[in-house]
């Protein structure tokens, strides 16, 4: 493994380990707690980890019909679907021993693999597996994420992999406002996420209206404010904007267009 690709693994299985250790806690009603990740339970969660686990193990796909359920709205959710749905049945419990073991598994495979292998990422470009594997990360500590709020068990918010989803979504902030929230030339807008961990980002769209990150401008158009956990809700597309508290200072219907257009996962 080369230096990427191990601290994206530790991170990948910190998580995985940390999301085990909390389904241990989870009772019955737990696994069928709803989460904000629309139509999938607890338990949906985790099955939707083990899926992903076992298919880049190379086990066989299930071979199941999906129901056209309401919260499946493309091809990439129906194929995620499939594993999620052949475990309905499942319980809870089984369902964990499944992913303990495929992490187990895991960890066995990747220092086998060549870290720049070229292989499709879950956008849809492809990269080097130390990518996939940051994904991956990032990934699993979002449904635990997901998982926490839904039973009440808050946790692991500044986890390695926490790092790992700022690393992999604060670079879409600039197409947030300049081309979702159209932001106009000239203007700027600063982002303070407290933690732990604590994160500061500011974009400048230039005169031909790209947007960029930029060293924090001394009078910015608007000021957005928010703690670590509302970011990653917002931008997992968990919660719309009227779900949670943020601080805006500056122009507020920039900051409402903005907030508006966070969700950049799938």
């Amino acid at each position: 493994m080369n230096e990427e690709m191990r601290a994206n693994t530790a991170a990948f299985e910190q998580t995985v380990r940390s999301t085990l250790a909390l389904a241990a806690t989870l009772t019955d009603d737990d696994w069928d707690r709803p989460t904000e990740c629309p139509g999938w339970t607890v338990k949906d969660q985790v099955s939707h980890l083990v899926g992903i686990e076992l298919d880049l193990l190379g086990d066989p796909s299930p071979d199941i019909d999906v129901p056209d359920f309401p919260h499946i709205r493309n091809d990439f959710g129906r194929a995620l679907e499939a594993a999620v749905h052949a475990r309905r049945s499942v319980p809870g419990p089984a369902v964990a021993a499944e992913l303990a073991d495929a992490l187990e598994r895991r960890l066995v495979q990747l220092p086998t693999l060549d870290p720049d292998r070229v292989v499709r990422i879950p956008d849809g470009r492809e990269g080097p597996y130390s990518r996939l594997m940051l994904v991956r990360a990032m990934d699993c500590w979002t449904h635990e994420q997901d998982i926490r709020r839904a039973t009440g068990r808050p946790g692991n918010l500044d986890a390695p992999a926490a790092h790992c989803f700022w690393k992999l979504f604060s670079p879409v902030l600039p197409l947030i406002v300049a081309r979702r929230a159209k932001a106009a030339p000239g203007e700027s807008v600063t982002f303070a996420i407290t933690g732990p961990p604590d994160f500061d980002a500011a974009v400048t769209v230039d005169e031909n209206g790209r947007g960029a990150l930029s060293a924090a401008p001394s009078a910015p158009t608007a000021e957005l404010a928010m703690d670590w956990e509302t970011y990653v809700r917002l931008t997992a597309g968990r919660c719309t904007p009227d779900a949670v508290t943020v601080g805006v200072k500056g122009d507020a219907d920039l900051a409402a267009r903005i907030l508006a257009a966070m969700s950049v996962t799938p």
